[in-house]
């Protein structure tokens, strides 16, 4: 049969690929939104089809081994026995749905028994705890114990939106249909109550949150077809804080402390998920205004936000906090498989390749409540944020800043090994995002395929992806095969078996549609080119692909006790510069013509070494530099940003970029000054 291969450059929103159909099609082996859902071009796949390799088998495997895997025995005031979602007289509220909510995808990638088997109370649990009502969960408030142990509020809604993510991911994995039963009644219940007692009854955590509670509405009516779901996702879009208005409406994100970071993070997604329902491009077009917004008002590099609990600009030393970067990625991941949009999954992997790494230790024993983009000293000390949490909030710690990240951080690198990959509406595979990894799914026709991608992105250009047809009848398969080409990639090549198919352009989808074999190999190059961003101050931001650079400063650590301030935990570290911090870039330098001669950029041959640490960063950046004397600290941190451009006589020195996920210590918006004597 001869081969047919083209391309189709898709637009950002994918529109000649969504048809406004409802159900999946025969050629569909992955079941798509009903009517009158609209069509998704993308389908997530069964939890455990995307099986993490090289740098990211690495990173998960370091979750397992450090907090996540074992948050029962070094937090077990809340995590212990007496939680209240395990049916005990403890915490009834989020913290313990927020750590499965990460560990059980973790271990269903990993296929690791002994986490799975971690799981399973909390899953039964839950599962049990259904009342005759429709109810589930922890019901009993009980009264104040200690700070650390959130046994109030134990009805409100927004507690139950994080176990409806758990038991989603949990009948992905396993098929148990007592998540659907317990979910249809639990809604039906919702149905009742929400007239008398809305989203925002017991908190505004459920009010702003609705979003998630919405997605999963949608999600079991894909699978059940009750109606009753489709007037329940209407009620909890007009009881949702109004995203779509205030995103459109531009008010308030420039407001300082105006939102709270999580929510926004959380919140952002709820217009796109309701579009399903609405099939209103408004919806859509809020959510890009908003994101315009952020980036023009209180937008940092790593695509996140000045957000130290509330909303607070875009100086590079305010707090970004841990939660807001998972949930940010969790939103990202909804709304790229609901619209196809690359915008998105370029935001997504522009922070989980930079914010993501660096807000954990590399053992994953500890971490940040706040990250800051100029981090020069991380120390015990009031720094302003609007929340400052006794001067701990840049500590890494157990419980530094607040508990609530060191419950919820779990979910990024999961969520993201989950989203690696999706079933596309006609049948074919998709990757909007990359890292090394392995995919089994089930095409068009039935076949069974695995395709290897083989890959040190993003840190190198180059991914190559490896077909085999799983089966001994069958030996080929035909499908669409889609890749995405990010925005910021200029000359993206696509070949199979060594022939060049096409150049597809930046921003776009390529699709490769032929009848594939087993050792059939698809190679994407994807050029990276030296760009530099300007951010608060008219600062200067190196950027490089998906990655972010930052100055090298070298590290001095150190594991500090705690004793009178134990409600932040037993220890922390505190991490102290060795080598200056306060250089500028050169004016000239960063000008567009001379930006490639300026900026020189090396790789280096790590091997397997884990590549998010200072010492084995896989790229380096040389540049130019001089030192600002007048720029010096301030609380403990980079002094305000002096406003580019400056003058100083000292001289030019060469500096070290390397990527911001492998700093802890770091510059990463440039002041800059001009070259006034022309000698280096």
């Amino acid at each position: 049969m001869k081969k047919l291969i083209h391309l189709l450059l898709a637009s950002l929103l994918l529109a000649g690929l969504l048809l406004a159909t409802t159900a999946a099609t025969a050629a569909a082996p992955y079941a798509n939104n009903r009517a009158p859902l609209r069509e998704k071009p993308f389908v997530k796949l069964p939890l455990g089809a995307i099986r993490a390799e090289g740098w990211l088998r690495d990173q998960l495997q370091r979750q397992a081994d450090g907090l996540t895997g074992h948050l029962d025995s070094v937090y077990p005031e809340v995590m212990g026995p007496r939680n209240g979602w395990l049916g005990g007289d403890g915490d009834v509220w989020e913290r313990g749905p927020y750590w499965i909510d990460g560990l059980l995808p973790l271990a269903y990638i990993l296929g690791d028994r002994q986490l799975i088997e971690k799981t399973r109370p909390w899953v039964e649990w839950a599962l049990g705890s259904r009342q005759p009502d429709g109810y589930f969960g922890p019901a009993e408030d009980r009264p104040f114990e200690s700070p650390a142990i959130q046994r109030d509020n134990a009805r409100d809604w927004w507690p139950k939106m994080v176990m409806l993510k758990v038991l989603q991911q949990y009948y992905s994995a396993t098929g148990d249909e007592r998540v659907i039963e317990l979910m249809s009644a639990y809604f039906r219940y919702q149905l009742r109550e929400l007239p008398k007692t809305p989203l925002g009854h017991w908190t505004f955590w459920g009010e702003q949150r609705g979003g998630d509670n919405l997605g999963i509405v949608y999600w079991l009516y894909n699978i059940t077809g009750d109606e009753f779901l489709l007037e329940l996702g209407d009620l909890i879009h007009r009881q949702t804080f109004d995203w779509t208005g205030i995103l459109a409406g531009g008010e308030v994100i420039p407001t300082p402390f105006s939102l709270h970071c999580v929510n926004l993070a959380q919140g952002i997604k709820e217009p796109v998920v309701y579009y399903q329902r609405s099939n209103d491009p408004a919806h859509v077009a809020a959510v890009k205004k908003g994101f315009a917004d952020i980036r023009r008002y209180i937008g940092l590099p790593t695509g996140l936000y000045g957000g130290d609990e509330a909303l607070h600009g875009a100086a590079p030393t305010q707090g970004s906090e841990l939660c807001t970067v998972v949930e940010m990625m969790y939103s990202l991941e909804e709304m790229a498989e609901i619209t196809g949009d690359v915008q998105f999954a370029d935001h997504l992997e522009r922070v989980a390749f930079n914010a993501l790494p660096t807000q954990a230790t590399d053992a994953y024993d500890a971490r940040q409540y706040y990250q800051q983009v100029n981090q020069v000293m991380i120390t015990d000390h009031r720094r302003n944020f609007e929340q400052s949490h006794d001067g701990t909030d840049i500590l890494y710690g157990l419980l530094t800043g607040y508990a609530c990240c060191t419950s919820n951080m779990h979910q990024g690198w999961p969520k993201f090994t989950q989203n690696l990959w999706y079933a596309t509406h006609d049948g074919g595979l998709a990757a909007m995002v990359y890292s090394p990894c392995n995919v089994t799914a089930e095409v068009a026709g039935g076949a069974r395929v695995t395709i290897a991608e083989r890959t040190q992105y993003p840190f190198d250009e180059q991914i190559r992806f490896e077909i085999k047809i799983d089966g001994r009848k069958v030996k080929t398969a035909e499908f669409p095969l889609r890749l995405r080409i990010p925005g910021w990639c200029e000359g993206a090549t696509v070949a199979v078996n060594g022939q060049a198919v096409a150049s597809p352009g930046k921003g776009s989808v390529a699709e490769v549609r032929r009848t594939w074999r087993t050792g059939d190999v698809v190679t994407l190059r994807l050029p990276m080119e030296v760009a530099v961003s300007r951010w608060y101050e008219r600062s200067a931001v190196v950027e490089r692909g998906p990655l972010v650079y930052s100055l090298r400063i070298g590290e001095q650590w150190s594991k500090v006790k705690n004793p009178g301030k134990q409600i932040y935990g037993p220890w922390y570290y505190e991490v102290r510069p060795t080598t200056p911090w306060n250089y500028t870039l050169f004016e000239e330098d960063v000008r567009p013509e001379r930006i490639a001669e300026a900026f020189r950029v090396e790789r280096r041959d790590i091997g397997d070494a884990y590549p998010w640490t200072l010492e084995n960063a896989p790229v380096e950046i040389r540049a130019r530099g001089r030192r600002l004397d007048e720029w010096v600290l301030y609380q403990e941190s980079a002094g305000p940003q002096p406003y580019s451009t400056n003058e100083s006589a000292n001289p030019a020195e060469e500096i070290t970029l390397i990527p911001y996920g492998c700093t802890t210590l770091r510059i990463t918006e440039f002041p800059l000054t001009r070259d006034l004597r022309k000698n280096w």
